[in-house]
């Protein structure tokens, strides 16, 4: 767990994946995703795959650039989520975030959910950081934990709670503290869906999130006070 009392607005905003994922999104609005990012200080941007490669010098240095895989549904064949997560990272993403098969999940097939994360890194090698999307509004509580240690046995460096896309719902402190449980401090917590206020924020931090995902990261940061 993270004492928010440390968190200024720096510090969280290097934690924010600054998403712009609407399937009506262009280039230019990539573009503008990308200069909001620089100007707040976020450490990534996250996009869909058909927005990449960006331009050269769209991204300023030491941001990272998250694409999703298998998005939103995730009920994608293993293969072309594998492919699809190369094609991202040959096309410049150093962050992946793939969604598990949720029908799989529901069953309790694990060694599927493990499967096809490791089929991901597989595809995209060691060096590439790969969030795995459980969508825990869909999964309910009692399947958190073995949904991480599926994602964990894959190869996941993060579990990550929502698409924001599912009607089910988004992250929920109860969600983010159960994967936070569950993972132990081994993998990354991304707290990701509903979340636009700083105090929301902040309190997924407090309960064992390690990175959020947002479109609001303006809104969010303007509620903290000084840098």
């Amino acid at each position: 767990m993270t004492d928010n009392a440390t968190i200024t607005r720096a510090v969280l905003a290097r934690m924010i994946d600054h998403t712009l994922l609407a399937p009506e999104a262009t280039d230019e609005d990539v573009a503008r995703l990308a200069q909001e990012a620089a100007q707040l200080g976020a450490g990534a941007i996250c996009i869909s795959p058909s927005r990449l490669p960006l331009a050269p010098g769209v991204l300023a240095p030491g941001i990272a650039l998250a694409a999703v895989t298998g998005f939103p549904s995730g009920a994608h064949p293993v293969a072309v989520k594998a492919a699809e997560a190369a094609a991202v990272v040959a096309a410049g993403a150093t962050e992946v975030d793939m969604v598990i098969d949720l029908g799989a999940a529901l069953r309790d097939q694990w060694a599927r959910t493990t499967a096809e994360v490791a089929a991901v890194r597989a595809a995209i090698g060691p060096s590439v950081v790969l969030k795995v999307i459980l969508e825990t509004a869909v999964i309910g509580p009692g399947r958190i934990a073995a949904a991480c240690g599926a994602a964990e046995a894959g190869g996941a460096d993060f579990v990550k709670t929502s698409t924001g896309f599912h009607k089910a719902g988004g992250a929920t402190i109860e969600a983010v503290t159960a994967m936070a449980a569950a993972v132990g401090g081994r993998l990354g917590v991304k707290a990701s869906g509903g979340i636009r206020t700083a105090e929301t924020a902040l309190a997924m931090i407090a309960a064992g999130a390690t990175r959020i995902g947002t479109s609001s990261t303006a809104v969010i940061l303007s509620g903290l006070p000084g840098e």
